[in-house]
């Protein structure tokens, strides 16, 4: 699929930003008056800039109000209301901390419980679609959960949770791709169970559906070469992984070093994240001659 860059900020950085409120909420970090002020407005900016930049990829961005209505049967629904919600719950927490250096406990663990599920229903958005494989397994939403928590713990500076997170994302990233692989075979979708006539033998592509692109093939149908998305699997790994675990291994109390991590974590974020939504196969490709 086309991998917009307003989507890759959106689920980079609003993840990070409600991973960082998590933490804040359950009492990982426990700052009072500026340093809490400092804190948590770097959480609630980054989670905002985030969902802002998801407003950028809709065709009316205008009505992104109606995106509240349909928390019924839309994950994308429900992402908004339990966002809103978890900046909303931790606020009186924020407010306390900062201007009289005592939590709401209470309102902490809430906000943090629905900042978690709010990163958890972005990645739902992706993975309860059927007609795109890859997205449509267990390892999308560990991947952005993962990301989030591990990427909060690098930048409130938590070494040893750091690099055991930093661990599990790894083990998620590469599950996400070997098994991402197999997914759209798997599903046994083909050009013959596409169109219908599997009954009659294998079915090519005689000339395209259409002369001219149209939304469908510059939405869903995006080819990555085969050895371009290898090279940049092991970019994302080790920007994302291997690089900042090792570094906060070596100088765990070290501000330089915890920035530069957590700098190299978001790099190699948004490089796995482009990877997310470019190397999605779309069963509408298979009308377009995709084997």
């Amino acid at each position: 699929m086309h991998p917009a860059p307003s989507l890759i900020f959106f689920t980079t950085f609003s993840g990070l930003g409600f991973g960082l409120l998590t933490y804040l909420g359950v009492g990982l970090v426990w700052p009072t008056g500026w340093a809490a002020f400092f804190w948590f407005g770097l959480g609630y900016g980054l989670a905002l800039a985030g969902l802002a930049a998801s407003a950028f990829h809709l065709g009316h961005p205008e009505r992104a109000l109606k995106a509240f209505s349909q928390w019924r049967s839309s994950w994308l629904s429900r992402e908004a209301v339990l966002a809103a919600a978890a900046l909303l719950f931790m606020a009186p927490h924020a407010a306390s901390l900062t201007f009289f250096a005592t939590p709401l406990e209470g309102f902490g663990m809430l906000g943090a419980f629905l900042s978690l599920m709010t990163v958890l229903a972005t990645s739902m958005i992706y993975a309860q679609i059927k007609a795109v494989p890859r997205w449509n397994h267990w390892s999308g939403p560990a991947v952005f959960l993962l990301a989030a928590l591990a990427g909060a713990a690098l930048i409130t500076g938590i070494a040893a949770l750091a690099q055991l997170l930093l661990a599990w994302l790894a083990l998620a990233l590469v599950a996400h791709w070997v098994l991402g692989d197999l997914r759209f075979r798997a599903a046994g979708s083909s050009a013959e169970t596409a169109t219908g006539l599997g009954g009659r033998g294998l079915v090519r592509l005689l000339e395209p559906p259409h002369s001219g692109r149209n939304y469908l093939m510059r939405e869903m149908v995006h080819v990555v070469a085969r050895k371009h998305a290898l090279k940049l699997r092991v970019v994302a790994l080790i920007c994302a992984t291997i690089l900042p675990a090792i570094m906060i291994w070596l100088w765990p109390a070290a501000p330089a070093a915890i920035l530069a991590a957590s700098a190299l974590h978001i790099a190699g974020v948004l490089a796995a994240r482009w990877l997310f939504f470019a190397e999605a196969e779309h069963v509408v490709s298979l009308y377009y001659g995709r084997d």
